[in-house]
């Protein structure tokens, strides 16, 4: 993992300092609200509908554990005991006093954390697979990217303000997307060229939210030596022909519509030739030298071989749903579902925090990922260790088996928190999650993923869920709009809308219903996606609708 240099840490150290002194300001006056905002986004200090909220970034998702310690910390000390992972992989602090913001940052600069680009027009946390540097199916490692990135986009001053948030994401399996890469501003997946070698896919304009749109292909293959100076150019052409004199038209995927994608490739080439990409390029020697950061840890080669038949059964479930099959015979990636359904998706508690800090420092070199599904991951766990790994998940109360299964829901913080939100979604995830607790039944039920968002804003992506829930308000009474079959994968699209909106009640029924007709309709395994898609909506709309 990557490590602050000389300068990382002084420029953090200070930031931390000019901070508590505007936070000084804003509390005996001297500057008003108005003043402060700009001033606390900068820092990742949201005010909500409650309190203030301070999302923490987590860098393509990667903790060590005395991180995950420190944000356990952070908990305990400033907030209600428990923290949030967020569909971008960071940690966010519900509950936060404004006077103690500061003495948060402090801390988390001695662990090599920060709040810095979580907020603004800028470009946010670089998102990436949780699987990344351990799937089998990747062709390289896109941690090395992604902090290659992270690098070039911090405060980059063309790049500060640009019309609208800004938001990348990479992946290094492109037959096998797990980061979501066409529902982003620009993704970015590690492919081969025509003579074999490693270089990048680059997507862009993509984007959820008021206007869900898929990305498009910019580039279908740019060496390493190109990306930045290409996508140099990129942010150029956005930043000067994006919307500016109205928000909900300023993404880059309203201009890339609106221009059209071959206008807009010809713009970005042409800016390309344009530049001294030479001041921009960076050498392989840089590229190694942040890769060497990322190398593989010390495997070990004497494993012996997992025997599930003696193990319970609840073990047995655990492993077929929450293990994923890891690059290094052996070794197996582990799933950490959040989704107890007594909380909201994605909240974890400090001591919960602690024993995952404890799992990954005996079982997974000390790393532990976010996910932006809301989970978290150990990414290189001993096959031996599984059952050890699986106890201590046991003792902590996060065993559930349920990835990528009914109640594996992602969730935004919804009415409940957010002021942006019209409905609450929390609650709505939490009724779902009950309805469907049984495992034997999610397990019968199979891949089903749904996606809840209190707002058009779509921080829940439920535009691509295979069920997709919106919630809105009219005349003071929350409603649900339902999608179905979208799908936030390497083939992925935009669900399709069902019509009428429904009341919480009806929309649970209305859930059950659709999975029910599923079961009746399905042929053999077929995943829900797969039967969606091949009887379309009309069957599954009128289960919805049925006692609506």
């Amino acid at each position: 993992m990557y490590r602050y240099d000389e300068f990382d840490a002084e420029f953090v150290n200070a930031r931390v300092a000019q901070f508590r002194d505007q936070v000084e300001r804003r509390l005996d006056g001297r500057l008003s609200e108005a003043e402060f905002r700009p001033l606390r986004l900068m820092n990742g200090l949201y005010l909500q509908l409650h309190a203030y909220m301070l999302r923490v970034a987590v860098p393509y998702g990667t903790l060590r554990s005395e991180q995950l310690r420190m944000l356990a910390h952070l908990a305990d000390k400033y907030d209600k005991g428990y923290g949030h992972v967020t569909t971008r992989q960071n940690m966010q602090f519900n509950w936060p006093v404004l006077g103690d913001v500061p003495d948060m940052l402090a801390d988390l600069a001695s662990v090599e954390m920060h709040a810095i680009q979580t907020s603004g027009n800028c470009i946010r946390n670089v998102t990436c697979d949780p699987y990344a540097g351990a799937a089998a199916d990747e062709i390289e490692d896109p941690r090395p990217l992604a902090e290659l990135l992270r690098q070039w986009s911090m405060l980059h001053p063309e790049f500060s303000f640009l019309p609208r948030k800004f938001k990348i994401a990479v992946t290094g399996a492109p037959t096998h997307d797990r980061a979501m890469v066409r529902a982003h501003d620009i993704g970015i997946e590690v492919v081969r060229g025509p003579s074999g070698e490693v270089g990048y896919h680059i997507i862009v304009g993509g984007g959820l939210g008021r206007t869900p749109i898929i990305g498009e292909t910019l580039r279908a293959f740019c060496p390493k030596d190109e990306l930045l100076p290409y996508l140099d150019a990129t942010m150029r052409v956005y930043n000067r022909f994006g919307r500016r004199d109205n928000k909900y038209k300023a993404r880059i995927k309203i201009l890339v519509r609106e221009t059209g994608i071959e206008e807009f490739r010809f713009l970005v080439d042409e800016e390309f030739k344009a530049l001294d990409a030479s001041d921009i390029m960076v050498s392989q020697a840089e590229r190694d030298r942040i890769a060497a950061y990322f190398a593989p840890p010390e495997y070990a080669s004497d494993i012996k071989a997992l025997d599930l038949e003696a193990q319970p059964e609840a073990f047995r479930k655990w492993v077929e749903t929450n293990v994923h099959t890891h690059v290094q015979p052996g070794y197996a990636i582990v799933n950490i579902s959040l989704k107890d359904p007594e909380r909201a998706p994605g909240d974890i508690t400090a001591e919960q925090m602690r024993a995952v800090a404890d799992l990954a420092d005996k079982h997974s070199f000390g790393e532990i990922r976010t996910t932006h599904q809301q989970n978290m991951v150990l990414a290189h766990v001993r096959q031996d260790e599984l059952r050890a790994v699986w106890d201590g998940l046991v003792a902590a109360q996060l065993e559930d088996a349920n990835i990528n299964l009914i109640g594996d829901i992602i969730c935004c913080p919804g009415m409940d928190f957010c002021a942006l939100a019209t409905a609450r979604s929390i609650p709505v995830a939490q009724k779902i999650a009950e309805r469907f607790n049984d495992h034997a039944r999610q397990q019968a039920i199979g891949e089903m993923q749904i996606k809840i968002s209190g707002c058009i804003n779509a921080c829940g992506h439920h535009h691509v869920g295979h069920i997709g829930i919106l919630g809105l308000e009219k005349a003071g009474v929350e409603f649900y709009q339902v999608t179905l079959g979208g799908d936030a994968t390497q083939t992925a699209r935009v669900g399709d809308r069902t019509g009428k909106g429904l009341s919480e009640a009806e929309l649970i029924d209305g859930i059950e219903r659709i999975v029910d007709r599923y079961m009746d309709v399905r042929e053999g395994n077929e995943r829900f996606l797969d039967t969606y898609q091949r009887l379309g909506a009309e069957t599954f709309k009128e289960a919805l609708y049925a006692d609506a």
